[in-house]
């Protein structure tokens, strides 16, 4: 028989990639709930590459759709993994309401758009400055 393959140590179980009070609040298309869940939980990101485990630093690359026609920059965000459409870069990070702020606010003159769950099931738009506003920015 055998032997089931161990997961590597520190690597995180796929349900911490997951933020059920996002997904719950994207389900009902309740921006308020949207908002406070993005404030008070972690978020799904797509990245490019991920970061170097043993530089704590070194969060990874985020991801971000450039639109070829208008040059316009798109920050997707998911409350799921498994909502992440498998065209997108396969690897995601888990970071935390800081975290975006500090990422809305450094790149807030380039991303125009930020898409939550684009894919569906309950998908959900909004600028970078009315995320802001919901992380009390």
């Amino acid at each position: 028989m055998a032997a089931k393959k161990s997961k590597s140590a520190g690597a995180p179980d796929p349900e911490e990639f997951r933020s059920e009070a996002l997904a719950q609040a994207l389900g009902k298309q309740d921006v308020a709930a949207v908002a406070l869940a993005l404030r008070h939980g972690n978020t799904v990101v797509p990245l490019l590459h991920a970061g170097d485990r043993d530089n704590p630093l070194d969060s990874g690359e985020v991801w971000t759709f450039r639109d070829p026609n208008t040059g316009d920059v798109a920050l997707l965000l998911f409350s799921d993994a498994k909502n992440k459409p498998a065209n997108l870069p396969p690897g995601v990070g888990i970071y935390s309401p800081e975290w975006l702020q500090k990422f809305l606010t450094t790149h807030r003159e380039t991303i125009t758009t930020v898409f939550l769950d684009i894919a569906g099931p309950h998908p959900m738009q909004a600028s970078p400055d009315e995320l802001l506003k919901a992380l009390g920015a």
